[in-house]
C-alpha cells in the first residue's frame, strides 16, 4: 500500500512538471492569440493558410489569421487578420502568402507602404498576392521541357 502512494506522488509530480513546461513553451513562443485590431485581406488562393497562421512584418510576428471565409460573389478567400495595436499599417501596404523555405509552413508577409494615412480597424489591405502552387509549377516545367523538339 505504501509503495503505491509513493508511486502516485511521483506520477503527480511528473505531470505537474510536464504541464509547467507546456505552459512555459506556449507563452514564450508567442503561439497564443494576438489582442489588437482586425483588418481584412482578400486572396485568389489561400492554400496552406489556416486560422492561427502567423502574420509577419520584416520577419517579426505581428498578428495571426483570425477568421477565414469564402466570398460567394467573387469566390476569393477573405481572411481576417488580428494585428497588434502597436503596429499601424499605411493604406498602400501589401500582403502576400509565402512559405518558410521549400517545404516550410505558410505565413502572411506584410510589406508596409509609404502613404501617411493608416488602415483603420476593420479596414482592408487592397494589394494582395495569393499562394503559389509549387507542384503545379513543377509539373508545367517538367512537361513543357520534355515535349520541346
Amino acid at each position: 500500500m505504501q509503495n503505491s502512494v509513493v508511486e502516485t506522488l511521483i506520477g503527480a509530480a511528473v505531470i505537474a512538471v510536464a504541464v509547467f513546461f507546456l505552459v512555459f513553451a506556449y507563452s514564450s513562443t508567442g503561439s497564443g492569440p494576438v489582442s489588437g485590431y482586425d483588418i481584412l485581406a482578400k486572396f485568389n488562393r489561400a492554400d496552406g493558410v489556416n486560422v492561427g497562421t502567423d502574420v509577419r512584418l520584416s520577419g517579426i510576428k505581428i498578428g495571426t489569421v483570425e477568421k477565414m471565409a469564402l466570398d460567394p460573389k467573387t469566390y476569393n478567400a477573405v481572411l481576417t487578420l488580428a494585428l497588434e495595436n502597436s503596429v499601424k499599417l499605411p493604406q498602400d501596404s501589401s500582403v502576400r502568402i509565402t512559405s518558410e523555405g521549400l517545404l516550410g509552413s505558410q505565413y502572411l508577409s506584410i510589406e508596409p507602404g509609404s502613404e501617411p494615412a493608416m488602415i483603420k480597424p476593420g479596414g482592408e489591405i487592397e494589394n494582395t498576392q495569393g499562394s503559389i502552387d509549387l507542384i503545379g509549377l513543377l509539373g508545367k516545367a517538367v512537361f513543357s521541357a520534355g515535349g520541346a523538339k
